[in-house]
């Protein structure tokens, strides 16, 4: 594992520092400091230029997390998590040159918004178990079912989602994975209010919707191959850049025991001490998993070794803050967070809303989303240890 950086990535880095100097003082603005980023071809770094990525490596995606994170800048919006990160790479993996054309383009510039449907009332993480159906008219798929757990579905254009196209068929097979347009009729969004009163999650009741017969990625029935690649890059495609910003939110951790005067508590200073040897401890297995992926270009078990170690490293860290604060972190005032998972953004204010919201929202549900915890157990102790499979009723 070679831990040095190119002459290219370093003088990408340039480029990079040339261009947050220009323009880093237009990041208020969420909008604006996107279509920054889209112009430079700096989302998107690693697809091809030809659907508006920068053809760039994955090391250069390293470089571009560090400084933006070393300037305290995001690195897009809320819904590029499921557009670029989630939907765009399965395309890149699995989706017809059509598809490609019509769609990579249109996340780049922001024209589309995209939400997933996987998870279902009787269907989390035995995903398999899932009810939605889809049945072929003419050039047309009509789908009939109920999603759930559905983020930024209100704001949404697009949704990917699973569908059972063949009734007969049994477990992960007769499965689809399907692209459809949220504004028809046949689509019915409910938002969930949560406990801070925000109504980001959402309920997806499909009811004729239709969506072209060509909107199937892969193989009809042979959906499961699909969405294992897309809850991949969910769970592990961020391995060498997560822990940057881990890292950066740990800098705010300090910061606020220094704030609350809890900086020489020594039960402190030793979980301080707990966090700080863990994002560093990711920070080299976010390289190793780096290597590897440019070794085979899969993620495989990787992504579920990445995804359990943050999700429960950030459990622990949000649980530090919210002792850090005290009752001032029942009482949330302040900006909230900018991000929605994992961390708030580089940079963030230390307020009580921040590290509030992270704690209920981002952290507590990191164990769960894009496969529990004891999923990726199984999930390693199948595929590497080689163990018996878990029984199933």
């Amino acid at each position: 594992m070679d831990l040095t950086y190119s002459p290219e990535a370093e003088a990408f880095r340039r480029e990079l520092r040339e261009f947050v100097s220009a323009h880093g003082s237009e990041a208020d603005d969420v909008d604006r400091w996107r279509s920054l980023l889209y112009e430079h071809r700096l989302l998107g770094l690693t697809w091809p230029r030809e659907y508006g990525g920068g053809g760039r490596s994955r090391v250069e995606q390293v470089v571009l997390a560090e400084e933006l994170a070393r300037a305290g800048l995001p690195t897009g919006s809320p819904h590029d998590n499921f557009g670029i990160k989630m939907v765009g790479n399965t395309l890149l993996r699995w989706g017809t040159d059509a598809q490609r054309d019509m769609h990579l383009p249109r996340i780049l510039r922001g024209d589309d918004r995209w939400c997933q449907g996987y998870s279902e009332p009787n269907a989390g993480s035995d995903l398999a178990a899932l009810t939605t159906r889809a049945t072929l008219d003419g050039d047309e798929w009509v789908i009939d079912g109920q999603k759930i757990w559905t983020s930024l579905a209100r704001d949404a254009s697009w949704i990917f989602l699973l569908a059972r196209t063949d009734p007969d068929a049994r477990g992960h097979r007769g499965i689809s994975f399907l692209l459809c347009p949220m504004d028809q009729p046949g689509i019915e969004v409910r938002p969930i209010e949560m406990l801070n009163h925000e109504r980001e999650f959402c309920e997806v009741f499909f009811d004729g919707a239709r969506t072209a017969a060509e909107n199937v990625v892969g193989d009809v029935g042979a959906g499961w191959a699909v969405a294992m690649t897309l809850l991949s890059h969910e769970r592990g495609e961020e391995a060498a850049t997560n822990p940057i910003l881990f890292r950066a939110e740990f800098d705010r951790l300090v910061a606020l025991a220094r704030e609350y005067g809890r900086s020489n508590d020594p039960v402190v200073r030793d979980r301080l001490a707990w966090c700080f040897t863990r994002v560093e401890t990711m920070k080299t297995l976010g390289y190793r998993i780096l290597t590897q992926y440019l070794r085979d270009g899969e993620l495989g078990a990787a992504a579920s070794i990445s995804k359990l170690y943050w999700s429960e490293y950030h459990q622990a860290v949000a649980d530090l803050a919210m002792q850090i604060m005290g009752p001032h972190g029942l009482v949330p005032s302040g900006r909230r967070p900018s991000r929605n998972v994992r961390t708030d953004s580089p940079g963030a204010p230390n307020s009580t809303a921040s590290w509030a919201n992270v704690f209920l929202l981002n952290a507590r549900a990191g164990t769960v989303y894009a496969g529990s915890s004891e999923i990726q157990r199984n999930i390693l102790g199948e595929t590497v240890l080689g163990l018996p499979k878990e029984p199933r009723v």
